[in-house]
């Protein structure tokens, strides 16, 4: 591991990724870097267990890269970023987004909220009773669209593949995250608030109210 983090440019990657997933065109964009030697370095961070990658729920010929949970011990560091508040984004804003918010809330005085980029009806039940196994306040708030809901100064983070492919560069970060709308059953509900506050406790101590 060690090694395989001896690059400069191998760290860069991990930084960029500890807050949050990326595509390898993503990566190679916000570093600069070749595609030929991203892919090298790519495949020395896989070969040390610091990387997997797997495919978009959304466009299926994407990938997206994220570091192994607990591979890097990230601590909170100097701030790296600032907000005025936070607006997590998935499809539907029925089950992720609002669990993410729900989960900053108790990890951050950084105010938060949630959007989708096409709203469904009503929160999914699935996503109210897991927030209620894990006594988690999660306020009954009707889905909106990111464009009634978003303001200056938001740092935007996208917790699904679809949400995130369909407004780009608006968000600063990305938790690719499985839907558990889909699955529907109650593992895969666990299993997403359990994604969503692993990130959280990683990013919440690393951000800044603007």
């Amino acid at each position: 591991m060690y090694a395989a983090l001896a690059d400069p440019a191998r760290l860069a990657i991990t930084d960029v990724l500890t807050d949050g997933d990326a595509a390898p065109s993503e990566l190679a964009a916000l570093l600069a870097m070749p595609s030929n030697l991203l892919a090298h370095h790519l495949r020395v961070l896989e070969a040390a267990g610091l990387l997997t990658r797997h495919r978009s729920e959304g466009d299926g010929r994407r990938s997206y890269l994220r570091l192994v949970a607990g591979s890097l011990d990230a601590g909170p560091g100097p701030g790296g970023r600032t907000a005025r508040r936070v607006l997590f984004v998935c499809t539907a804003n029925s089950a992720r987004s609002h669990l993410a918010a729900a989960l900053w809330r108790q990890a951050s005085t950084v105010p938060a909220a949630s959007a989708g980029t096409r709203p469904a009806g009503a929160i999914a039940p699935g996503a109210i009773d897991a927030a209620g196994r894990r006594q988690l306040p999660l306020p009954r708030l009707r889905p909106r669209h990111i464009s009634d809901v978003r303001h200056d100064g938001d740092l935007v983070v996208t917790v699904c593949d679809q949400a995130h492919e369909e407004i780009g560069a608006l968000a600063a970060l990305h938790w690719s995250v499985p839907d558990p709308v889909a699955a529907g059953d109650r593992g895969s509900f666990d299993a997403a608030l359990d994604e969503l506050n692993r990130r959280v406790r990683v990013l919440a101590p690393r951000l800044v109210a603007s």
